[in-house]
């Protein structure tokens, strides 16, 4: 095979997860002949713009389109994406074909660097009225619902730009998803892991998708070694919310699926822009097996997605 070029965002965070994984990815062929690879960085919509809000400059697709034009005009070969970014509906001519392990799921909680005071390093422990960043909808509604005397305030940037504003006393806590930090080797930052009765995921937080052309045969052969059927089945469920749901980075929307012993547990909820109307739902079934898992699995989230719809008044 030829040298095999991938695409990704130059963000510091997409380059150490993109990076890490294509290591990965040749240790699995080490047995062949050495793997050959070319980095192509490419500045998206997403990364241009973070004066504003995601909600105000677009829906989901902000960190992907220019990527997938790379693959669609021949530049790369595959990309590497953190699914969460990745929209309902993907252009015609290109697929996931990979999706491996997921790393943490979980939100976190982080406090200024300089916090010295232990009961200011959770969610509980905040005085009323601590001003908490984010970038997320989803975590802004989350965060109200647990503690609605907050400020919450919108944060934009790379992960260490956000941190950056934190330390320098622009928030009193930052919430974050705990996969970004542990990829930048900064774990350690998180003072508290908000469990899934707090804050509900994302669809696909944690996980990445390797996206290519849907005819290239070589390719998907490539990138086979590295997909994770459980972590796979797991994110079908999640997307199927977000499918049903029409849902985009104007919409607080989060979907967790897990494995839970024998069975596939999907937790969603949804809310109005503003975040009124909060809506919550959860299904199970048991674990579906090959090869129709992730089939089935999207099933169980489109199904949870119209419970959703369903129980939306009229008047919101």
């Amino acid at each position: 095979m030829a040298t095999v070029t991938y695409a990704t965002r130059r963000s510091a965070l997409a380059l150490a997860q993109c990076r890490a994984l294509v290591a990965r990815l040749k240790a699995a062929h080490a047995g062949r002949q050495a793997l050959e690879t070319r980095e192509l960085l490419v500045v998206t919509t997403g990364d241009r713009i973070v004066d504003r809000p995601l909600a105000e400059i677009g829906g989901k697709g902000l960190f992907v389109k220019e990527i997938e034009e790379a693959l669609l005009d021949g530049r790369a070969d595959f990309a590497v994406h953190s699914i969460k970014d990745v929209p309902a509906t993907i252009p015609e001519g290109l697929v996931i074909a990979c999706i491996p392990v997921r790393e943490d799921p979980l939100d976190a909680l982080v406090a200024p660097a300089a916090s010295t005071v232990a009961t200011l390093t959770t969610l509980a422990g905040l005085p009323p009225g601590a001003r908490v960043g984010t970038s997320s909808l989803r975590r802004m509604v989350a965060l109200l619902a647990a503690r609605p005397d907050l400020t919450v305030l919108p944060c934009r940037g790379n992960v260490d730009t956000r941190l950056r504003k934190l330390d320098a006393g622009e928030f009193d806590a930052l919430v974050l998803a705990r996969a970004g930090l542990v990829r930048l080797g900064l774990e350690g930052r998180a003072t508290q892991v908000l469990g899934p009765d707090v804050s509900l995921p994302a669809v696909g937080q944690g996980a990445l998708g390797l996206e290519c052309r849907a005819g290239d045969a070589a390719i998907h052969a490539l990138l086979a070694p590295l997909h994770d059927a459980e972590t796979a089945t797991c994110v079908a469920a999640e997307r199927g919310v977000l499918v049903a749901l029409g849902g985009d980075c104007k919409t607080p929307l989060a979907a967790y699926a897990q494995r839970t012993g024998q069975q596939l547990r999907l937790r969603a909820f949804v809310a109005n822009p503003d975040g009124s109307g909060r809506r919550s739902a959860e299904r199970e079934m048991p674990w579906p097996s090959a090869p129709s898992a992730e089939s089935a699995a999207r099933d169980l989230g489109l199904g949870l997605g119209g419970e959703l719809l369903a129980q939306r008044r009229p008047s919101l």
